[in-house]
This record gives C-alpha cells, structure tokens and sequence, in this order.
C-alpha cells in the first residue's frame, strides 16, 4: 500500500519533515540519493552554528528559538541511542543534550552596520540573554580575539553549536524507530499529469508510489525541478580551513571559546571541538557548484584568504598548521530566505529548500511548519513562498 506521504532528501529539512508529518500519524517514506548527512549535502560535515540573532528580523530569531528547543528535546532521548561511549563524547556532554555544544555565539560589530546594531534589540524582544561587550570587555572576556576593527560584541550565552551529521544521524533514527520507512534510491525529474503526481521514478527504474511528496533535496532542487527552480535555487562553492590549536592550549575549545561571526568581514568561526582544529570559513557567496560532482579540494586563494584572517583575528594561531580542509555548499534563493511551498501546477506537491547557508539550525521548524501547511492548511508565510524567488540573488538574510 502506498505511503501517504514520499519525503524525498534525508537531510536535515526532510528528516524533520519526515519525523513531523508521522508524528501526526501518517505514513511516511523517506528517500536519499547517497545517505542520511552525506558529504556531499548541504547537511553533512560535522558542526553547525545555532544562534538566536539574525539582525533585525524576528522571523527567523523566533524561529531559531523554537528549533533550538526541539533540537534539546530530541537530544535528551536520542543520543544515548546512536553516540557510543568514549573519550570523543566527553567534551559534546558538556550540555546536558549531547549533540548541543553551548559555548554561546559572540557577534563582532562595526558601527554603521544596520543588521549588527540591530542584534541587540531584537535579542531583548524575545527575551533571548545577551551581553552588549565594549573591545576592552571582548579583550578581558575572550583574549583569543584581536579587537581590531571590532566597535562593539554581543554575546547570546545560550547559543552554540550543533553537531550536524550525528544531529541527522539522531532525527535519522528517531524516524526509523517511530516507523518511517526508508529508501536508499536517486530519484529522476517527475512528470505529472492532470496536476498531481501518482509515483516517482527512480534512477535504476524502480517506481515509488505515494498520496503527496515532499521534495527536500537541498542543492539538488534545480536539477529535480529545472524548469521551475533552475533559475531560482543556486548552488555555490564554500570553502572550510580547520586550523590546529598548539600543544597545551585551551582557551581555543568549548566553553572557554565561543562561536562567532564578524558580518561586516563575512567570516564565521567555531572553537575546536572534538580536537579537529579551529573552524573558519567565509560565509561570502562561492562560484556555482554541482553537488553530485563538483571538485572538494580547497584553493590556494581560499587558503590565503582564510590565513589571512586568522593572523588578524586569532594572532596566537598566526602560524597554525590547517589540519583539515572541506568543500561544502551552500543552496542559496535570491534573498536568502527559505523555499517552503506547494508546487504551483500540481496539488500534491511540496518544496522545501533554499537553507542558504543558515538553514541548519531550523530544521525542526521547517518540517513543523511544512506539516502544519500541508496537513492543517495553517497561514503561510510569504517570504516561504515560491512567487518571492527572484532569478537573481539579493541577499538580505545572513
């Protein structure tokens, strides 16, 4: 018998859909190309920023907030199940939920910045913690960090990091074991007719049949749809640089160090966790990029740029040897707001994507917010929708 819903992508935005939609008691298959938080998805590598700030827009401050507390609650019943023991779980559990790192999230300001200076006020609207830094309080508090060029730091206590592929791993398995089912398949563009779609077909030629379908394929969106999303959903290269802390040192790992992101300079970092070296990464748009074959060897530019930052930023990792590089992606929309919405020829049909580089975080809330679309017909929100996808990018969410 055919499911009532095929969630296609068993990354984080369709494995939170997939788990919502069952827990509203349907049947639910979920399908992936290469695996849940695969290397080559947008929700694989091994940490994530989660942060409450987002500048002057409340959207996604409140939603962050609500993700996070779904993140917690998953957490606290899922991790004994999929972490074993050992010495690399110890510094995660610093937390009480596992794969939540709560090392807070520092914001480096430069007066004159709108979306900086407006972290602040929103944070206090919702009553998110925070402290408002001066350099000599960022230079007394957190002594890795050069101030230059820093006017200002706000500081979110209760932000942090997430643990990505392991986070999957959990949402993953929290579908498998409230009866999910799942399909390990690379399915083909789908053609519909008379305005729904009754099954898709699958790369070896095997169909799959179901009452709705859920599409969350990330980077592969514009290749499933390209008709509809060639022009609206792009791909870009992100380079990453793991930069080794020296012998003895501590003040680079959790909870002595936090996140943190300096908008103006477009460079985010994390501390060392689980001893893989200092993470940064520029979170600037990179060139176009075919998740299935794109080359993941990091570029001598990139290595410059990102040295270059370090020996301003972190001048005691001013010679630090890289440990480790990655190639990611990011699936950004024209705004850098999310794609959450019906197909607009056939009714049977959802789309979920655009993460942009900061859709991690918001997975629980996505698929709450897809199931409650699709199953409760609940309000929709217009910046979620297909019609504000332009065909050219004008970022104005970071």
């Amino acid at each position: 018998m055919a499911p009532d819903f095929v969630v296609v992508g068993a990354g984080v935005f369709g494995a939170w859909t997939a788990l919502h939609l069952r827990r509203r008691g349907h049947t639910v298959t979920l399908v992936d190309a290469y695996g849940p938080g695969n290397s080559r998805s947008s929700s694989g590598g091994e940490t994530r920023i989660i942060r409450m700030g987002y500048g002057a827009d409340a959207l996604y401050t409140r939603s962050a907030i609500r993700a996070l507390e779904q993140w917690k609650e998953l957490f606290r019943t899922m991790v004994p199940h999929i972490i074993p023991p050992g010495p690399v779980v110890t510094q995660s559990r610093t937390a009480d939920v596992g794969l939540f790192i709560n090392c807070g999230m520092l914001w480096l300001g430069t007066n004159g910045d709108p979306y900086s200076e407006a972290i602040a006020n929103t944070l206090a609207a919702h009553g998110v913690a925070h402290l408002r830094l001066t350099p000599d309080d960022l230079r007394r508090r957190f002594p890795q960090f050069s101030s230059a060029n820093v006017d200002f730091a706000i500081y979110e206590p209760g932000s942090g990091v997430l643990l990505a592929r392991r986070a999957v791993a959990a949402v993953f398995e929290a579908c498998r074991g409230e009866g999910v089912e799942y399909v390990s398949a690379a399915v083909v563009p789908p053609d519909a007719a008379a305005g729904r779609l009754s099954q898709l077909r699958t790369a070896h030629g095997e169909t799959l049949a179901g009452s709705t379908f859920v599409f969350c394929c990330g980077s592969w969106l514009p290749k499933v749809f390209p008709d509809l999303l060639g022009r609206r959903i792009f791909p870009s290269r992100q380079e990453i640089f793991f930069f080794g802390v020296p012998a003895g040192l501590r003040g680079f790992t959790s909870p002595a160090m936090p996140a943190w992101l300096h908008r103006t300079e477009e460079i985010y970092g994390l501390p060392d966790i689980e001893n893989r070296g200092v993470k940064i990464a520029c979170d600037f748009h990179g060139p176009a990029f075919d998740p299935d074959s794109g080359a993941r060897m990091v570029t001598e530019e990139g290595l410059r740029l990102a040295r270059e930052y370090v020996a301003r930023r972190l001048p005691e990792l001013r010679d630090a040897p890289v440990v480790e590089t990655r190639v990611c992606q990011y699936e950004n929309t024209s705004s850098g707001d999310f794609l959450l919405d019906g197909h607009p020829q056939w009714e049977n049909v959802w789309l979920a994507g655009g993460g942009s580089g900061h859709g991690f975080k918001h997975g629980p809330v996505v698929g709450e917010y897809l199931a409650g679309r699709i199953l409760d017909n609940a309000p929709a929100e217009p910046r979620y929708s297909l019609v504000s996808k332009q065909d050219m990018q004008r970022r104005a969410v970071y």
